[in-house]
Formats: C-alpha cells, sequence, structure tokens
C-alpha cells in the first residue's frame, strides 16, 4: 500500500534517507527515556528510531499513514501511537523525560513549538524540520528582523541550533519553500518559575507593537509605578535579549 499526501495536513514526506538519517542523529541519546515522532508519515525517520534503545511513540492522525507504519514495521502496535501531538497529555508517558523529533507540518508549525514550551519540564531536547523562515525566528538574534515572540519564548527554555536547510526537491510531494532543521536543548536558565504567564505577556505586548518604546507598547499591561523610569522602557522588543525580558519580568513582578 502507498500514502497519499494530504494538503489539509500539512503532509509533506521526506524522501532523502540520508538527510533522515542526520536529523535522527541530531538526538543525544542522552537523559530521556522516551522519543515522540510527531507526524511519522511513511516512516522515513520511523525506521531509524527504532533502532535507538528509548520507548518510542509516533503522535499521528492520519489513519492510512498509521495503517502504513503498522503493516511495514514489526515493532510498532496500536500502543505506539499517541495520537494528536497537539492535544497530548505528557503524563501518559509515566512522566518519563521525552525527546520530541519530527518533519513537522507546517501549518502547525508553531503551535508545535508552543506545546514544547508548555511541556518543558517533560522535554529535555527537540530535533526537527520545520519551514526555514520558522526555523530562522527560532534561532534569531536580538535587532534583527526574524527576532521576535516566538524566538524569546523558545530561547528562554531551550538553547537553539540551526542544524541545516533542506531544499524543496527531497520531498514529495516539494513544498514550495526551503525547509531547516534546528536542535533545541533546555537550558538551565532560573528566574521564570512562577512567572512565566507573566512574562508570556511582556513578550508578546512587546512585539505586538515592535516599532514602539516599550514604555508605549506595555501600557496596555500597566507598567508599576517603580518601573516607569527604567531603562529597558526607552528600547523597542527588539534590542532586549532574552535574558533582558526574564531580568525585566522579575523586577516587575517584586513591584
Amino acid at each position: 500500500m502507498s500514502v497519499k499526501a494530504k494538503k489539509h495536513l500539512g503532509q509533506h514526506f521526506l524522501t532523502d534517507e540520508n538527510i533522515a538519517q542526520k536529523i535522527v542523529a541530531g538526538l543525544s541519546d542522552q537523559s530521556y527515556q522516551n522519543i515522540v515522532e510527531v507526524g511519522p508519515g511513511t516512516g522515513v525517520l520511523t525506521k531509524y528510531l527504532l533502532e535507538k534503545p528509548q520507548q518510542l511513540y509516533l503522535a499521528e492522525i492520519d489513519n492510512e499513514s498509521i495503517e502504513y507504519l503498522q503493516t511495514h514495521y514489526s515493532k510498532i502496535t496500536e500502543k505506539t501511537f499517541v495520537g494528536d501531538f497537539l492535544k497530548m497529555d505528557f503524563n501518559q508517558l509515566n512522566k518519563e523525560q521525552t525527546a520530541i523529533i519530527g518533519n513537522f507540518p507546517y501549518n502547525i508549525s508553531s503551535q508545535i513549538l508552543f506545546k514544547i514550551i508548555d511541556e518543558y519540564q517533560s522535554i529535555p531536547e527537540m530535533v526537527g524540520m520545520f519551514q526555514k523562515e520558522v526555523a530562522e525566528r527560532t534561532s534569531a538574534q536580538p535587532r534583527t528582523k526574524d527576532y521576535g515572540i516566538l524566538t524569546v519564548l523558545v530561547q528562554a527554555y531551550y538553547d537553539v541550533q540551526y542544524l541545516f536547510t533542506v531544499h524543496e526537491n527531497v520531498f514529495n510531494p516539494p513544498p514550495k519553500v526551503k525547509s531547516g532543521v534546528i536542535k533545541m536543548v533546555r537550558n538551565p536558565k532560573e528566574g521564570l518559575t512562577g512567572n512565566e504567564d507573566l512574562f508570556k505577556k511582556i513578550v508578546k505586548a512587546g512585539f505586538n507593537q515592535r516599532r514602539k518604546k516599550l514604555s508605549n507598547a506595555l501600557k496596555v499591561l500597566g507598567i508599576p509605578e517603580q518601573l516607569k523610569n527604567h531603562e529597558f522602557l526607552e528600547k523597542r522588543a527588539e534590542e532586549l535579549s532574552v535574558d533582558d525580558f526574564i531580568y525585566f519580568t522579575q523586577l516587575w513582578k517584586s513591584n
């Protein structure tokens, strides 16, 4: 049997075995007991992941792909599948540390990253392929056009490395854009515990009006009186580093 790529699921099946092996090789094999592959499709990554010592789970919602994988790989059973990654309850994996990997559907790539952030305590690392511009945004630096909400929220929890670019012609069907593979490793940053919600509100408000100084962009949140003369408020959001945002959140919370 074959699997037909479905546009509404954002499916573009990778056909290059060398690239598949490079993506899987990006995982460290350390500090986690489980691997969840998101959108395995026809198993181009799966076949190599099955060779690893960790327990492999597959987040797949396409019934045709599920049937294909069960037919072609004897190690894959119904218990291997965990359903929709965006709705996944990580408690079902016995609260063990879990790495994420995948050739991610481009139409939900930001949602996947936000899910990983929400579950960061369970996810020590991620290796995955995204639309190139999304991959570049996650690894961007301050004072660049790619630096924004997604950048700061991801880098607050993970150190990000852009690994390599993938051409359109190694997919079936070929996407209309290039792809980028990144690796995210959970970082030891402190200062966000208990402040996550406020941190996200400050970052989003700052970048929602990224051309304005933070003194104007953050008015909607009600800037504490003691911070109204702080030097950061004279800057735009894109001028603050991730550590600056964390520090400013700590100051805000204490006032």
